[in-house]
Parts: C-alpha cells; sequence; structure tokens
C-alpha cells in the first residue's frame, strides 16, 4: 500500500481478490468514461462482466484508488495473451508475440481527485506487477477521436504529453476496433483505437 496525495490511498489487487469492488468500479467506470473521449453510454451488467475477467485472470492487477472506504479510481492490466482477442489481434497480425506483453486495461479516476499524482501512482503499480511476472514490455490503447468531434469540451488536452513522459510510444501500425454505444449516438458502433508501446529498456 502507499500513499497518492491527500486522503487517498492506492490498494494492488490482483485476480479473485478485486471480486468485492466490482460493483463499485463498474459504477465509477460508466460514470467516468462518459466523458470525452470515450462518450460511453454502457451498462452495469456488462461493465461488471468485463471487470470480472479480470477478476479470474492469475495475471491481472486492479489498482484502486480509495478516499476513505471510497473507490475513487481504478486502473487494470493483465497478460496480453488473456485479453480480449479484439486487443490481441494487432499483435498478432503484425508477427509481434502475444507472450512477451503485459496489458494495461483503462483508467478511471474521479475529477475531484485528479491532479494529485494518482495517475502516475496507477502506471507505477501496473509496471512493477508486469516486471514482477517477467513481462518487458508493456502496453495499451487509446481511442482515436477526430479533432472536430461536435463533443470536443474547449480546452481539452489529450494525454499524449503524460503518455510519452511515461516511455510509452504511439504505434501506428498497431491499431484495433472496438464497439460501444456513444452518449449521443442512437446504437453501438466500432472505435479505432490505437496502442502504445514501452519497452523494458526504455
Amino acid at each position: 500500500m502507499a500513499a497518492a496525495g491527500p486522503a487517498v490511498r492506492i490498494d494492488v489487487l490482483s485476480g479473485r481478490a478485486a471480486r468485492p469492488w466490482l460493483d463499485a468500479l463498474a459504477a465509477l467506470r460508466m460514470r467516468v468514461f462518459r466523458e470525452f473521449p470515450y462518450l460511453y453510454d454502457g451498462s452495469l451488467e456488462y461493465e461488471r462482466d468485463y471487470l470480472a475477467e479480470y477478476a479470474e485472470s492469475d495475471s491481472s492487477v486492479i489498482v484502486l484508488a480509495l478516499a476513505g472506504e471510497t473507490a475513487a479510481g481504478c486502473s487494470t492490466g493483465l497478460a496480453l495473451i488473456d485479453a480480449d482477442g479484439a486487443f490481441q489481434q494487432p499483435f498478432q497480425q503484425s508477427g509481434l508475440a502475444l507472450d512477451d506483453v503485459f496489458y494495461f486495461g483503462e483508467s478511471v479516476l474521479d475529477p475531484a481527485w485528479r491532479g494529485r499524482g494518482i495517475g502516475h501512482a496507477f502506471f507505477d503499480q501496473r509496471e512493477a506487477h508486469a516486471r514482477a511476472l517477467g513481462f518487458a514490455v508493456t502496453a495499451f490503447c487509446a481511442v482515436q477521436r477526430p479533432d472536430d468531434h461536435p463533443l470536443r469540451p474547449a480546452g481539452y488536452r489529450p494525454l499524449d504529453g503524460f503518455w510519452k513522459k511515461r516511455g510509452y510510444q504511439p504505434r501506428p501500425d498497431l491499431v484495433t476496433r472496438f464497439g460501444w454505444k456513444d452518449i449521443d449516438q442512437p446504437a453501438e458502433t466500432d472505435k479505432r483505437m490505437q496502442f502504445w508501446i514501452r519497452s523494458g529498456g526504455q
């Protein structure tokens, strides 16, 4: 357990230890992902089922940011070989070994707790977990939205600079598509997701 700003603590869970938190984390993810750029209009049932996959994986990590006993944020990861096939496909097509890669899922944080270094704590803990399991490469993917998207907030700043400071580089050759319903759309559509990668030597 490590500190991450006033009144917030970081807990690191793996596998079935995350089960008691699934409902709270599903609700948190739904709330935060409604923001740009994800604009996600989902269901608690889907989110809980999605998180349950992490709870059933022996390689998984779920990093919690806790304000008292309330989940203010969470960040996930697991071996790419255990991840959804949509995230494996670009690596398979590029001839990259799935066994070498630890996949970072999503990070969500309540707006009230942003700007306190918790985002760095999420990466620190997931990277440490990946190293402990012997992975030299960590990767995640991010949705790509057009600059002129009608729901893009004024003054919006993407996280590219933060990710690059963490040693991650965008890989335009590693792209997948993943579907969800946007808050302003009547039905689910596929979204373009680009991978960012960090090698152990970086």
